[in-house]
């Protein structure tokens, strides 16, 4: 009897963790998305409840069948004793904790039906069934034990079976449905929270629970509850102990959140041993738990995996970690069932890998699934909404009151108040919002009316005054205003009447100017300290506090009989737009239109001048010369607005990142120079220069689309050696390109042998001009067969370099440097001259000839001399076009889509096959395949070389051949090596192949020997 009321006692205390987990969550969370968090909770349990019951209990602790999965007590009734129903409820409790955890992790961005639909997955399918593997043996029921149990794994209360199942199905969610609007934007961070307190009310209410958690699974009340209970406290208390420490120690203070996370975790850790540990050992289960959820939070942050409230390190990572402490910190005495320490190690390790593979592998594909049919993730506009509202049509106090700040805002309507709520905090903001909104509708009104005042003071002043486009102040010997004309008014920004009688230095003269310009009035303006009478006065005057302008001030004095009735005229000419018509020349003259940074003038100018200065302090200048990666591409595909777009921003970085002493110019196109003059080193520079790289590479938006900026920086500093200006601008520009052949993306500082590496490329150039002339070069053939290594459809030509000192020069390190210049067309031209000469000599030879394809560079096909060059090559050596077939890559289409199409055309008029070589590791899209008057697509190496052992190459493989047969093209699959390769490209319906497995390339001759004579086909 004591046995199924201890059971229906720790049944309560589990049922509480609920309430626990609905205020950890709910004051962890925003508030607009409490009331969404608390029907969410309530319906998983609801949900799992209902699913337990119906056939969840049979599937765990039913008759097993091969110890995977029970087959009995389905639809749990009254058939069964008191215990049994009270060990069925406890069981249940458990079910609904694990659905709890899932949903808590995805919080704030997935739908409700997402939340349910979820939860469904778990409580009828994965947890059931993990439950069985490891805990079928503790209710009694016909058949073995669970597979894992019998193994000897042991989860006592559930690290692995209730928190690690809960964990792996919220790491796949969390993978599935992304991070929260803003979650891991630059300078964005989320609120840790609505109300912290009832967050640590909830962990509260969990620890308690967590009594019946590890007490009852005793199932009984037995002597082993009491240090159970010690131990699972213990765990907690240290485990939230060290995750705070580290907090504190690593951040300067304690943020709550890893307080609760690591008192949870500490909780899971002792889980699976509670049982048979020792309290000593549970400290370090504890501690461990508050280091793997502090960690774990970091490598989740770091990996932009948005887990809400931290479920998969506080109950995953800490599970897997709780499970394995069975066998690291178990008695042997206590666990009792006979296996070794590496035994029992293997088995706890064993299970969580089982477990965690099942868990995820079922979890992503059921979501996977569920995605695609019902979107799991919330809308941007119900996610900034809020779910409360999105989701249940529930308002707050809170959104009331920011619904009719919106409509003020969007209507310019301040004429009605917003609601007051009495007795509340939201009701008093309102309040005092309304207490605002009439003060400025006060201010407005007087405003306006002093403005009417104003228009009518205008149309009363003389003709003179009003004429006049100068101030026109006049002042008596102690310097109160006595006339005050439009002009005045105009400028300074107040009306006559209210300056009539006060003092104009004490108005519109600067604080730290009064001094001066009162003993210049008390001298009557005849000292030369001052203003001075009947002269052009450059000054500054005031408006108002902080908020001075440049001005020219003429006095003149009128003919009075006494000092005492001295008065003086002010004329005043406010020179704002001559001073900003001044800094726009020089703005115009040192300064680039399109980033606002310095140009290349106001660099060199600056640069010679620092040079001098350093040459004569004994300090150093330092260059960082950038130029944007790839922004020819950007520019070429989105249009110039966006490239521009795109040079504003990275003017914007550069300047965020640098020294306000730095000097950051634009030297033009996409290239940019930051020269650095304040404690110069390679250590600053190179800091310097990772800064950049590293806020170059956050993502931009340009066209609704997302792009980085990988950029290249050469970097060279003046030494002990005097280095002119263009010298060390040639220095960090060929240091930049250095950058570039180093793969781009990163820095590199200047050397001397940089210079000499330059030096070789040119003559590189020179070497393969050479090599043209002097035959240097050589052809080999690649054939091209259909289902067969007989069946030679056509060749390709490859071309080869036997360098007379270097040897086999491979067509890696030439073509580049050749693609950089007209010299590419030279090769091209060879190339398509010697295939054709070599079709014809095999005519000769009574062979049969088969079509020969040629690789085409981009320059050469938008070049104006292609078609006629290969239209009098044809004709030359008397060969067919349709024995010529031209291959691009598809990086070429980027370059003038409508140049590449009219070529094209050309190209087929004269018979000529075109073929797209790589086909998917470039840019093309759809729209141009449509247009682009081609025949063959070929699927790239990357591609064929795993798609008989990786399922997305096979699919990607699949949908090109698909793809190419809608388009009515051929296709070739070519680097293809192994025979489970062709086979699994036949099967996708491949019939054309290229590659080692059938042929490898070839001279001529041999290439002869393939070649069926005419007279066999005859």
């Amino acid at each position: 009897m004591t046995e199924f009321y201890w059971l229906l006692v720790a049944s309560a205390l589990v049922f509480m963790m609920q309430a626990g987990f609905l205020c950890l969550e709910s004051g962890r969370i925003r508030s607009k998305n409490s009331i969404n968090v608390a029907a969410k909770n309530i319906s998983d349990f609801i949900i799992s409840t209902t699913l337990f019951w119906l056939f969840g209990f049979g599937i765990m602790f039913g008759d097993s069948v091969a110890g995977v999965f029970g087959s009995s007590d389905f639809l749990f009734d009254d058939q069964h004793s008191p215990w049994e129903i009270s060990f069925f409820l406890f069981q249940m409790m458990f079910c609904g904790t694990a659905a709890t955890l899932t949903s808590g992790a995805v919080a704030e961005r997935m739908t409700f039906i997402g939340y349910l639909a979820i939860t469904v997955l778990l409580s009828a399918i994965i947890y059931p069934v993990v439950g069985h593997w490891a805990w079928s043996g503790i209710y009694p029921s016909v058949g073995p034990s669970g597979w894992l149990e019998n193994l000897g794994f042991i989860d006592f209360a559930g690290s692995t079976v209730v928190h690690s199942v809960g964990g792996w199905v919220a790491l796949a969610a969390v993978i599935i449905i992304g991070p929260r609007l803003g979650r891991f934007e630059e300078g964005i961070r989320l609120p840790p929270g609505n109300n912290l307190p009832l967050s640590a009310l909830g962990t509260l209410l969990i620890w308690f629970g967590w009594i019946g958690f590890n007490g009852g699974s005793t199932l009984a009340l037995t002597s082993d509850v009491p240090m159970i209970i010690l131990n699972t406290f213990i765990s907690a208390a240290w485990g939230g102990l060290i995750a705070a420490g580290i907090n504190y120690f690593r951040d300067g203070y304690v943020e709550v959140g890893f307080v609760l996370n690591g008192t949870i975790a500490g909780l899971v850790g002792i889980t699976a041993s509670c049982h048979v540990v020792s309290p000593a050992a549970s400290v370090v289960i504890g501690s461990v738990s508050g280091v793997v959820v502090y960690y774990g939070s970091l490598f989740m942050e770091r990996w932009r995996l948005d887990d809400a409230l931290d479920v998969v390190p506080a109950h995953l990572f800490a599970g897997m970690w709780g499970t394995l402490s069975v066998a690291l910190f178990g008695q042997p005495d206590k666990i009792g069932n006979g296996l070794s320490f590496t035994e029992q190690l293997w088995a706890q390790a064993l299970g969580i890998v089982v477990i965690g593979v099942y868990c995820f592998i079922v979890g992503y594909a059921g979501m996977w699934l569920l995605n695609r049919y019902m979107p799991l993730r919330a809308t941007k506009e119900q996610e900034e909404q809020g779910l409360n509202v999105a989701e249940h049509r529930a308002t707050t106090e809170l959104f009331d009151l920011l619904t009719s700040m919106q409509y003020q805002q969007n209507n310019a309507d301040f004429s009605k108040s917003v609601p007051e709520e009495p007795f509340t905090e939201v009701g008093q903001i309102a309040r005092k919002y309304n207490q605002v909104i009439d003060r400025v509708n006060s201010e407005i009104a007087q405003r306006d009316d002093a403005l009417m005042r104003f228009q009518e003071s205008e149309m009363r002043k003389s003709a003179i005054l009003n004429s006049s486009m100068d101030c026109i102040v006049t002042i008596n010997r102690f310097g109160s205003v006595m006339e005050f004309n439009p002009a005045a008014e105009r400028t300074f920004g107040c009306l006559k009447t209210q300056v009539q009688g006060k003092s104009f230095i004490g108005l519109f003269v600067l604080e730290e100017d009064r001094i001066k310009i009162f003993d210049s009035l008390n001298s009557g303006f005849s000292s030369s300290n001052g203003l001075i009478l009947n002269r052009r006065n450059p000054f500054r005057l005031q408006r108002g506090p902080n908020h001075h302008f440049p001005a020219e001030i003429a006095i003149t004095k009128a003919n009075t009989k006494t000092l005492q009735e001295s008065e003086y005229t002010l004329h005043i000419r406010d020179m704002t737009r001559h001073a900003k018509l001044q800094q726009r020349l020089k703005f115009l003259a040192y300064s680039d239109p399109l980033t606002s940074l310095y140009n290349r003038t106001y660099l060199m100018d600056s640069l010679v001048s620092a040079l001098l200065f350093a040459s004569r302090q004994k300090t150093s200048v330092g260059l960082l010369f950038l130029d944007l990666d790839n922004f020819k591409i950007i520019n070429d595909t989105l249009g110039h607005k966006a490239g521009d777009e795109l040079l504003c921003e990275v003017a914007r970085r550069l300047t965020a990142v640098s020294d306000s002493r730095d000097v950051i110019a634009r030297w033009g196109g996409d290239e940019f120079v930051l020269m650095m003059t304040h404690s110069v080193s390679d250590a600053r520079m190179s800091e310097r220069a990772e800064k950049i790289l590293e806020i170059m590479r956050v993502p931009v938006q340009l066209n609704d689309q997302y792009f980085t900026i990988p950029t290249s920086i050469g970097i060279a500093r003046s030494g002990e050696q005097v280095l002119d200006a263009d010298k060390l601008i040639q220095q960090a520009d060929i240091a930049m390109y250095w950058a570039k052949e180093k793969g781009r993306d990163n820095a590199q500082f200047f050397t001397p042998n940089m210079t000499n590496a330059v030096t070789k490329k040119f003559s590189f150039e020179k070497e393969v001009n050479d090599a043209l002339a002097s035959e240097q070069f050589y052809l080999v053939y690649q054939p091209k067969v259909q289902m067969e290594k007989d069946n030679i459809l056509g060749l390709e030509v490859l071309i080869r370099w036997n360098h007379p000192v270097k040897g086999l020069v491979p067509p890696a390190d030439f073509i580049p440097i050749a693609e950089e210049s007209d010299l590419i067309i030279k090769i091209d031209e060879w190339v398509i001259d010697q295939a054709l000469m070599q079709l014809k000599a095999w005519r000769d030879q009574n062979l049969s000839i088969v079509p020969v394809a040629v690789n085409l560079s981009g320059r050469h096909l938008v070049s104006d001399a292609l078609v006629t060059y290969i239209s009098e090559r044809l004709s030359y050596y008397g060969i067919e076009g349709r024995y010529l077939e031209i291959e691009i890559t598809e990086g070429v289409l980027l370059q003038d889509i409508q140049r590449c199409i009219d070529v094209m055309a050309e190209l087929k008029a004269l018979n000529i096959k075109i073929s797209v070589d790589d086909f998917g590791t470039g840019y093309s899209s759809l729209s141009y395949l449509k247009r682009l008057p081609l025949d063959i697509l070929k699927i790239d190496q990357s591609f064929v070389e795993e798609c008989d052992s990786h399922t997305e190459d096979a699919k990607i493989c699949e949908t090109i051949i698909y793809l190419a047969r809608s388009l009515e093209l051929l296709i070739v699959a070519e680097g293809v090596e192994t025979a489970p390769q062709v086979n699994m490209l036949k099967s996708l319906g491949c019939e054309i192949f290229q590659g080692y497995f059938f042929h490898k390339p070839m001279k001529s001759p041999l290439v002869a020997k393939l070649l069926i004579p005419r007279a066999e086909i005859a």
